[in-house]
C-alpha cells in the first residue's frame, strides 16, 4: 500500500526516498527534498560539466544554474526517467548552449564586418542585419527542448545526423524529424526573408 507524500515526509528519512518520490515533494516546495536531491547529484553533473568545459568555475556555474532552473520551475516540474536522465541531459543542453552563444557571436561579429565592407550604409540599414540575426536567435530559443538541441547540435556544432543521434540516443529518423520541424518553423516565421535565413543558417 502506498504511503501519500505527506506521510512519507513525517515519516522516512530523504536519503531513503526515491528520485520520484523527492519530485513530488519539491512540487510542493519542499525545500528539504531539493537539499537532497542537490546533495545526491550535484557532484555527478559537476565532473560531467568538467569534463565537456575543461573549465573548473563554468562547469560549476553551469550546475549552479541547473539546479536554480529546476527549483524556479519546481512547481509544473514532472520528472519522467529520473533525475540522473534528466541532469544528464540538462548538462549537455546548457553546456552546448553556452558554446553555440560563445559561436554565434564570434560569427556575428566576422559576418557583420564582412557584410559592412561590401555594402553602403543605406543597404546595411535596409536589411537592419543586427535584428535579422536577433530575430532568428529568438525563433530558435522558442523551438521545443529537444529540437532546439538537435538544431544547434546540427548547425552550430557542426554535428552529423549520425553523431547527434548518438550524442542524445536516439533514432536518426527522429534527428531528421527535429530538423524539419525547425526548419519548417524558421521559414515561416522568415518567410519574408527566406534568402537571408538560408543563407545565415546554411539551411
Amino acid at each position: 500500500m502506498f504511503h501519500s507524500l505527506s506521510a512519507v515526509r513525517n515519516t522516512i528519512s530523504y536519503g531513503t526516498l526515491s528520485d520520484q518520490e523527492l519530485s513530488g515533494l519539491i512540487q510542493v516546495d519542499d525545500e528539504a527534498a531539493f537539499n537532497e536531491i542537490y546533495k545526491r547529484y550535484w557532484e555527478r553533473l559537476y565532473v560531467v560539466a568538467r569534463h565537456r568545459t575543461d573549465d573548473t568555475y563554468e562547469a560549476e556555474e553551469i550546475v549552479q544554474d541547473i539546479f536554480c532552473n529546476l527549483w524556479r520551475k519546481r512547481n509544473e516540474f514532472v520528472l519522467t526517467k529520473g533525475f540522473l536522465n534528466y541532469f544528464s541531459v540538462a548538462v549537455k543542453f546548457e553546456v552546448i548552449n553556452r558554446l553555440a552563444k560563445r559561436n554565434r557571436e564570434n560569427r556575428l561579429k566576422k559576418e557583420v564586418s564582412v557584410f559592412s565592407s561590401l555594402a553602403d550604409e543605406s543597404t546595411v540599414d535596409q536589411l537592419n542585419y543586427n535584428e535579422l540575426q536577433s530575430q532568428l536567435a529568438l525563433t530558435i530559443k522558442v523551438l521545443p527542448e529537444k529540437c532546439m538541441l538537435v538544431f544547434k547540435l546540427k548547425h552550430e556544432e557542426g554535428y552529423s545526423q549520425k553523431q547527434i543521434a548518438e550524442e542524445l540516443n536516439i533514432a536518426e529518423k527522429t534527428v531528421e524529424a527535429h530538423l524539419a520541424k525547425a526548419r519548417k518553423t524558421i521559414r515561416i516565421k522568415f518567410s519574408y526573408l527566406s534568402a537571408m535565413a538560408k543563407s545565415l543558417l546554411f539551411l
